[in-house]
């Protein structure tokens, strides 16, 4: 039982925090870039690393780019995450 209590308090953590970056898919069509939004990252509690949470993985071309999340970013998510 104390294994599912710690991982609720990880969740709840999570969730609470905001992210420390966002993950975008950047498409390139021509001399245009498309950026949509696909999930975002949390630190690790020791500093070491990080977690991603997608909220879908591109299927076409293109890069994954991580960034720290501005004030814009914040405003359209609501609350943070």
């Amino acid at each position: 039982m104390a294994r599912n209590r710690n991982t609720n308090t990880k969740q709840q953590t999570k969730n609470t925090q905001p992210p420390a970056l966002i993950a975008y898919h950047v498409a390139e069509r021509g001399e245009k870039s498309f950026w949509t939004r696909i999930g975002a990252a949390w630190d690790h509690e020791d500093g070491k690393g990080l977690t991603v949470q997608l909220d879908l993985v591109p299927v076409s071309a293109g890069r994954i780019v991580l960034r720290e999340p501005t004030g814009e970013t914040a405003q359209a998510d609501g609350a943070g995450a």
